[in-house]
C-alpha cells in the first residue's frame, strides 16, 4: 500500500499562475505514434537501467535535466498476484508492482514524467493519464492513440505534467480498472498557495475481483446477457490483423479466484438480483453479482447495477481499515479520488467540517461542506483542522447500502465499528461541482464558443446496450473541430441512470449557470439532465469522451473528438 502521510512545511505565499498550459503535441492519430514512444519502439528491449527489478519493487525515482525540466524516471510492473485486503484476508487480483493501490507517484508540475510500463499480464494492456493534459500519443487508449501493450513487452510513456493537481491512472483496455490496476498521480504545485502540515491520499474502490472466483468479465456477461462487448477490450475492433494479433499474443487468462472477505453491504441488506441465482449465466451462485432497485435520490434513481461484496479504502475493508495519525490542530489536505469502476461514494469525516479547495485537480474558490458525493473519476481537495480523537472517515456506496472506511487517529480511543456512519453524512452533500466557483487563476474567461458539439447518452438497464445518439461505440465516428477554437459540450442523459462523463486531454469548464463555473474533466450527469461544459481546442489528437462507468464504456458509452 503506497505511503498515506506527507509532511509539508509552511507554504509560499502565493502560487504560480495555472493557465491553460498544455504541452505541444502532434496529432496523435495511430498511424503516425505505432512505434510508440519517441526513443523507444513497442515491444522492443529497453536499456538496462529501466527494466524492471525482479522481485517487483519500484525502482527509485532519479532526476535528470531536460528541455521540459526535470524528467522523473520511474518503472512499473503489471502483474497477477495477491492482495491483502485487511484482517489477514487476500485476493488474487492485477496490480501494479504487486501493491493495493499502486504506489503513489508524485511529481512537480512543469517536469517530465519517464515511466517504463513491463506488462507480466497474460493480456494487453495501457495506461491512461487521468486528467492529465498529455500529448496524444501518450494518453494510452489502444488502437486509437497507441497499440496495446502485449504480453511481455514494455512500453515507455512520456510526457509533461503542465498542471498541479490530484489526478490518478489505469488502464484503458476492457474491464481492467475493475481489478487493481489504480494508482494516484499527485503533481505539486512548486509554489503551492495553501498552508498545511501534512496530506492523506485517500483512493476509493469497489471491489469484486477474485472473490468466490468472480471476475468483472463474469459480471459484464452477465449484465450484457453474452452480447459482445462493444469498447476497447480485447476483440472489440474491426481490424483482423490486430484480433489475429491479440489472439497470438494474448492466451485467454484463467480466472483469478480468490475468498470472500471484507465490508460489503450490512447484515440484513439484500440486493434485488435480476434472476435467481440457480439459473445466473456466466459464473454460478457465489459470483452471480447483477443487482436492480439500487436506489439514490442523490442521483436521481437507480444508483448502480452491480452488487460489490467489499468497498475498499486505500485497499482496506472496514473491518481492518487504514488508519492515519495526525495532531490535534494540524491542518491535512485531503486528496480523494474515486477509483471505482461502477460505483458513487457519499463522504465524510466524523466531528469534522470539510473546506473544499480543489475539484478535478483545479483550484476552486473555498467552499466549506459536511460531505461530498463523488462519481468514479472525481477528485476533490479538502482541508481539514484535525480535533482530538478517534473519528471515522466513511464512504457510503451510494443507493447500494454497503460501505468502506479509513480512520483518523489523533489521540487515544478504540477503533470505530466498521458500520460507523458519521451525521455529516446527511448535512450539507456537495452533490455537484456547480456549486463551486473556480479560482480566478484557472477561471475560464468569457469568450463565446466557436462551435457546440451536441451528443446525447442512450440505452438502458434492461439490455445494458449504453450508447452515444443510439449507437454503441465506433473508431469510425469522430466529431471534428479545429484547433484554436473554444468548444462548448451539450451532452444530454437520455436514459434513466447517472453518467460520469470524462473527457481525455483537456480540462472544461462548467458552464451551465451563466458564468465561468469549476474547472473539470469528469461530472456526473443525471437522468434526464444535461452537461454544458466549454474547453479550448488547444491539444491536438484524438481525444474519447465516454462514461466512466467502465461496464457502460465498454457497452459502448463512448466517442471521439478529433483536431
Amino acid at each position: 500500500m503506497f505511503s498515506q502521510e506527507r509532511n509539508r512545511q509552511t507554504s509560499h505565499p502565493r502560487r504560480a499562475v495555472l493557465g491553460a498550459g498544455i504541452a505541444a503535441a502532434g496529432s496523435g492519430l495511430l498511424a503516425a505514434c505505432s512505434n510508440g514512444t519517441p526513443d523507444r519502439r513497442e515491444g522492443a528491449p529497453g536499456p538496462a537501467h529501466s527494466a524492471a527489478p525482479q522481485d517487483g519493487t519500484q525502482a527509485r525515482p532519479a532526476k535528470t535535466p531536460g528541455p521540459e525540466g526535470p524528467t522523473r524516471e520511474l518503472t512499473l510492473t503489471a502483474t497477477p498476484g495477491t492482495a491483502d485486503l485487511g484482517g489477514g484476508h487476500t485476493v488474487r487480483t492485477w496490480t501494479y508492482n504487486d501493491e493495493l493501490p499502486g504506489r503513489e507517484i508524485r511529481i512537480t508540475a512543469g517536469d517530465t514524467l519517464k515511466l517504463t510500463l513491463n506488462n507480466h499480464l497474460p493480456e494487453a494492456t495501457t495506461i491512461h493519464w487521468h486528467g492529465i493534459a498529455v500529448r496524444n500519443d501518450m494518453d494510452g487508449v489502444p488502437h486509437v492513440t497507441q497499440r496495446p501493450i502485449t504480453t511481455g513487452t514494455s512500453f515507455t510513456y512520456r510526457f509533461h505534467v503542465p498542471d498541479p493537481g490530484t489526478y490518478w491512472f489505469h488502464p484503458h483496455l476492457g474491464l481492467q480498472l475493475d481489478s487493481g490496476l489504480y494508482a494516484p498521480l499527485i503533481v505539486d504545485d512548486p509554489r503551492e498557495p495553501l498552508s498545511y502540515d501534512r496530506e492523506w491520499v485517500i483512493m476509493l474502490d469497489d471491489w469484486l475481483d477474485g472473490v468466490n472466483g468472480a471476475t468483472p468479465e463474469d459480471v459484464f456477461a452477465q449484465l450484457r446477457k453474452g452480447k459482445p462487448a462493444m469498447g476497447h477490450g480485447p476483440g472489440n475492433d474491426d481490424d483482423p490483423d490486430a484480433r489475429d494479433e491479440r489472439e497470438r499474443d494474448n492466451p485467454p487468462s484463467h480466472p483469478r479466484g480468490g475468498i470472500d472477505v471484507g465490508q460489503g453491504p450490512p447484515r440484513g441488506h439484500t440486493p434485488s438480483h435480476q434472476d435467481d441465482d440457480s439459473s445466473a449465466p456466466h459464473g454460478g451462485k457465489d459470483t452471480y453479482r447483477v443487482m436492480k432497485h439500487a436506489v439514490s435520490k442523490l442521483l436521481g434513481g437507480h444508483a448502480g447495477s452491480i452488487d460489490y461484496p467489499h468497498y475498499l479504502i486505500n485497499g482496506r475493508t472496514a473491518v481492518d481499515p487504514a488508519q492515519f495519525k495526525a495532531k490535534p490542530g494540524e491542518r491535512i489536505r485531503l486528496r480523494i479520488i474515486n477509483a471505482a469502476a461502477e460505483t458513487a461514494f457519499r463522504v465524510a469525516l466524523g466531528d469534522h467540517r470539510l473546506t473544499v479547495t480543489h475539484s478535478d485537480g483545479f483550484p476552486v474558490q473555498h467552499h466549506e461542506v459536511d460531505s461530498l458525493l463523488l462519481g468514479m473519476a472525481e477528485r476533490y481537495d479538502v482541508i481539514i483542522t484535525v480535533k482530538s480523537g478517534v473519528f471515522p472517515f466513511t464512504a457510503l456506496a451510494e443507493g447500494k447500502g454497503g460501505s468502506a472506511m479509513a480512520v483518523l487517529r489523533a489521540g487515544h480511543g478504540a477503533t470505530p465499528k466498521p458500520s460507523a456512519r458519521p451525521a455529516e453524512l446527511n448535512r450539507n452533500v456537495l452533490v455537484s461541482a456547480e456549486r463551486l466557483q473556480p479560482h480566478e487563476s484557472v477561471a475560464l474567461d468569457r469568450r463565446k464558443p466557436d462551435r457546440q458539439i451536441k451528443l446525447t447518452l442512450t440505452g438502458g438497464m434492461k439490455k445494458f446496450d449504453w450508447g452515444i445518439d443510439h449507437r454503441p461505440y465506433s473508431p469510425d465516428r469522430i466529431h471534428r473541430i479545429e484547433r484554436g477554437e473554444r468548444v462548448r459540450l451539450i451532452v444530454f442523459n437520455g436514459t434513466d441512470m447517472w453518467h460520469p462523463v470524462h473527457l481525455h486531454g483537456h480540462t472544461y469548464g462548467l458552464a451551465d449557470t451563466g458564468s465561468p463555473g469549476a474547472r473539470k474533466d469528469t461530472s456526473v450527469v443525471l437522468p434526464h439532465r444535461k452537461l454544458v461544459a466549454d474547453f479550448d481546442a488547444d491539444n491536438p489528437g484524438l481525444w474519447m469522451l465516454h462514461c466512466h462507468n467502465v461496464y457502460h464504456s465498454e457497452s459502448g458509452m463512448m466517442t471521439t473528438l478529433g483536431y
